[in-house]
């Protein structure tokens, strides 16, 4: 019973999350695309420098190692370049 209610948990996180996944994202369009700069790394104490995207609401962003934003994160695509690494 309680991995049941487990279950449904994390089925209402993820539709929850996807929900703010979507309006957060669904629709904007990229306008500008940079790597992270050293001296931006540097103010968040960070070793790696991560690509990063502005969207047209100017909000940037740019992956992450984790959820706690500990270091900068490589962006996987599926496509032919498949990887845009950490610098």
């Amino acid at each position: 019973m309680r991995t049941e209610n487990k279950i449904m948990d994390m089925d209402n996180l993820e539709r929850d999350w996807n929900i703010t996944a979507n309006n957060a994202l669904l629709g904007s369009t990229i306008t500008h695309v940079e790597y992270m700069t050293q001296k931006e790394a540097d103010g968040v104490y960070w070793h790696k420098r991560p690509v990063m995207f502005k969207l047209n609401n100017r909000v940037w962003c740019y992956p992450s190692m984790d959820d706690e934003g500990n270091d900068g994160g490589a962006l996987f695509m599926n496509n032919k370049l498949g990887c845009l690494p950490v610098l």
